[in-house]
């Protein structure tokens, strides 16, 4: 289906926001391109038959905010070691691993701005490159001596894959609540962040307060990633994104502004006209759907709710002490809110 979506607007992301976004970037670079380097040279450690999928996958850089979570939790309250890089690694080969397998669930040709490994390659190739990534990460976890180090990443990656199996399973589901979609989006997104940061706190042998504190700004961060990039998918640009958008949609997946939508539509007494257009799979009527989300005010509730997320995560940053990276963690929570302003204009 081809989907004429509204554009977001074309508003320019807040300078004092993004500028102490790059400079918290530019406080962790040299370790940040010691994980880079790691993971581009991870398909050197596959049989040479898969090196060219898993060299395809590691060398188009993402964000990296995952990665940077846990050199930053790190920083924050301790020192950044080579066990930060190696957490930072493993945590991000699991997250690529995961972005495979979303890949084929739905059905995206463009990942990163260059075709996706089941465009690419096929959706037979795809499952069994993400299977043998994440086998790859907990392969490298087990060089950790704290045995809870390698239980952590484990529960973390079960949760992803525990999330999208949710999702899954509550497609085309009108009747999914708000609640339900936090359980989702937490699991798949948020155990990630809260991972990272956890971990990063952990390597630095720091109190159970801080450890638990940085967990929980991981979870509120991811959560609210989430969310942002649930709206993305609806009234984002493929050629600003670099990615495939319109999958929530097209796949049934009630994300959070077509829940809020849906109430507003009970409200209003239009319920069945709306839940039909959101049944319509193939047929959905995209333009029409992202106009009611903008009119109804459906858009900008779910803004207020990723912003107030990320306030909540920032709270949670009180109980560290103030240092160039904890400031660090504010700036990445900060840039996302105004990435988040961006989208209602």
């Amino acid at each position: 289906m081809a989907m004429n979506q509204a554009k977001i607007r074309k508003v320019p992301i807040d300078p004092v926001a993004l500028a102490r976004f790059k400079k918290t970037f530019e406080l962790i670079n040299t370790h940040l391109y010691s994980v880079e380097e790691r993971i581009r040279a991870q398909a050197r450690a596959f049989d040479p038959a898969m090196e060219g999928y898993v060299g395809y996958v590691c060398n188009s850089s993402g964000k990296r905010l995952r990665p940077a979570l846990a050199l930053l939790a790190g920083g924050s309250t301790g020192k950044i070691t080579s066990s930060h890089v190696d957490l930072a690694v493993i945590i991000e080969l699991i997250h690529i691993a995961t972005l495979v397998h979303d890949d084929i669930m739905d059905g995206a040709d463009l990942r990163r701005e260059q075709p996706t490994v089941n465009a690419k390659w096929g959706n037979a190739i795809s499952v069994l490159l993400g299977d043998a990534l994440l086998a790859h990460a907990m392969r490298l976890a087990t060089n950790f001596s704290e045995t809870e180090v390698v239980r952590r990443i484990a529960d973390a990656a079960a949760e992803v894959c525990t999330g999208e199996i949710i999702q899954t399973q509550r497609r085309f589901d009108l009747n999914l609540s708000v609640p339900d979609y936090y359980k989702i989006v937490e699991m798949k997104t948020g155990a990630l962040f809260a991972a990272s940061a956890e971990l990063g706190a952990f390597l630095s042998e720091t109190t159970p307060e801080r450890i638990g504190a940085l967990k929980q700004f991981g979870l509120k961060l991811g959560t609210a990633y989430q969310v942002y990039d649930d709206c993305l998918d609806l009234v984002g640009t493929e050629e600003e994104i670099g990615k495939t958008l319109g999958s929530d949609l097209r796949k049934g997946k009630l994300t959070l502004p077509l829940i809020f939508l849906l109430q507003s539509a009970r409200r209003s007494g239009d319920h069945d006209k709306v839940s039909a257009l959101l049944l319509g799979g193939d047929e959905v009527e995209a333009e029409k759907i992202v106009s009611m989300l903008m009119e109804r005010g459906a858009l900008q509730q779910t803004v207020q709710a990723a912003n107030q997320l990320v306030e909540e995560a920032l709270e949670g940053l009180d109980a560290l002490d103030e240092n160039r990276f904890t400031s660090g963690l504010r700036g990445v929570a900060e840039y996302l809110q105004a990435l988040i302003r961006r989208v209602a204009g």
